[in-house]
């Protein structure tokens, strides 16, 4: 993240709001565009035997499809992020559309698993663009509007968008092979991103006219080029050990610790970081926010991977039965999101997310070949609670705790350390279901589930930053 003194920023917007300044026509295509990534990231789970019988590929290889999106949009949060803060948010936004258009039409139309994967990495970079632009010109909005923060609506519903929509790709994907064949995973994502592409057009104030005056030199060290690669590198030898498992990679973990040390004394010395490891060891209250979401993450996406291989396997689902069980989930976290996003509320949420996700991982412990099927509908909706008080007080909190100059990057980070407990979490379920999918496996998930819990629930418990109430304004707009 940007040092605190860096004289960076986005260029200043055109225009000043008037009448409401964040009525549906400024939300929508931020919405839309931010609903893009957790979407894609489980849309392609049900193309991949199609793909794989269409291509002439065994189907174990098609699960690069998945791995390429989450390397992608790791590292391409915080980045979008930082490039917002330079080059401005609207710009990167639109960046971002193009980049969708482009690997939504180049994998419609792949003859081959190496196009499938440029398109899906595209995509991913793409897709990661929404997020940390839209917390950006939320908040310029705000500023611009005379409010010290927005209404707490409009972060819940960019979290709704952000994060409670993943698992809705998992019965939409179903819907779509089974009508339109596996491309249209890929292509159904150029009509949506033309949408967003026309409403910011014509809704988003475009960014002031950009610094021409700025050498390549003197641009490359406010992206802080040197910092990005090496946060790319240090995260892409992470994630390719993590995904390895349960085939333990150790020369990449050996490899990986080597860049994270490295990238950690460049940015010490580095005039606009970033990655701010000074900011972050000061500011406890954002690291511990960034904590909370992954282990949070990584309860969540054990149940969405995990228990769904479960179903398919043990009870007998098909694959859009299956996503349509976890549907429930993805309806009560946004109806959690809401009236924690309006109340502004930060400490009580996120308890309830640690105590929820100890709840659900205990419920796990009860399935079984015999148990009611509803049962898992019932855990679900527990981890749904989770995932809805997480992500809403957990925005809330890191929009009070980063600093304004410093928000896309911070956005992009909180994204990234979900892709970490997501990756996790398929880490977990990978290991224990490496020989086959049974009761006795998901048994030994639940209490891995159960340990992650726990310490949640004693890190959230233990913060005592979280008794201190971010003082953003209750006030709707008219």
């Amino acid at each position: 993240m940007p040092s605190p003194r860096s004289s960076t920023s986005a260029p200043a917007v055109v225009g000043t709001p008037s009448g409401r300044p964040f009525s549906w026509r400024f939300t929508t295509p931020l919405f839309l565009g931010s609903a893009l990534n957790p979407v894609n990231s489980s849309l392609i789970a049900t193309a991949l035997v199609p793909i794989a019988h269409g291509l002439g590929v065994p189907v174990g290889r098609t699960a690069a499809l998945v791995t390429a999106l989450y390397l992608a949009s790791a590292i391409a949060q915080p980045t979008a992020g930082k490039a917002a803060e330079v080059f401005g948010p609207r710009r990167v936004f639109l960046a971002g559309i193009a980049f969708v258009v482009a690997g939504g039409l180049l994998g419609g139309f792949a003859q081959n698993l190496l196009t499938l994967l440029v398109s899906r990495v595209l995509i991913g970079l793409g897709t990661s663009c929404a997020y940390p632009t839209a917390m950006l010109l939320i908040r310029r909005r705000a500023q611009e509007s005379g409010l010290d923060k927005p209404p707490g609506t409009v972060l819940g519903g960019l979290q709704i968008a952000a994060i409670a929509t993943a698992s809705l790709g998992l019965p939409l994907g179903g819907v779509l092979v089974g009508a339109l064949g596996w491309r249209a995973v890929f292509l159904v994502n150029v009509p949506v991103a033309l949408a967003a592409l026309a409403a910011t057009l014509a809704w988003v104030p475009p960014d002031g006219p950009p610094d021409r005056t700025r050498r390549l030199r003197g641009i490359a060290a406010d992206l802080d080029v040197i910092g990005i690669a090496g946060f790319a590198t240090a995260m892409i030898t992470l994630l390719l050990f993590l995904f390895e498992l349960p085939t333990a990679r150790w020369y990449l973990l050996a490899m990986s610790a080597v860049l994270w040390a490295a990238l950690a004394l460049w940015e010490l010395r580095a005039r606009t970081p970033f990655l701010d490891l000074r900011l972050l060891a000061r500011n406890r209250a954002l690291t511990s926010t960034y904590l909370r979401f992954g282990l949070v993450l990584i309860c969540v996406y054990v149940v969405l991977y995990g228990i769904t291989q479960w179903v398919q396997t043990v009870r007998g689902l098909s694959e859009t039965e299956a996503g349509l069980l976890l549907l429930p989930m993805t309806l009560v976290s946004g109806l959690v999101i809401s009236p924690v996003s309006r109340r502004n509320l930060v400490r009580g949420p996120v308890i309830a997310a640690a105590l929820a996700c100890l709840l659900g991982s205990a419920g796990v412990l009860l399935l079984g070949t015999s148990a009611w099927i509803g049962w898992v509908v019932v855990v679900t909706l527990v981890f749904g609670i989770a995932m809805g008080a997480a992500a809403a007080g957990n925005q809330i909190a890191l929009y009070g705790q980063a600093p304004a100059e410093q928000l896309g990057t911070a956005s992009g980070l909180l994204r990234t350390f979900g892709y970490l407990g997501s990756i996790a979490a398929s880490a977990i379920t990978g290991i224990v279901f490496h020989t086959r999918v049974s009761d006795q496996g998901v048994h030994l998930i639940a209490w891995i589930m159960v340990g992650v819990s726990v310490v949640l629930v004693l890190l959230t418990v233990a913060d005592r930053t979280l008794r201190t109430r971010p003082s953003i304004p209750l006030k709707e707009q008219p």
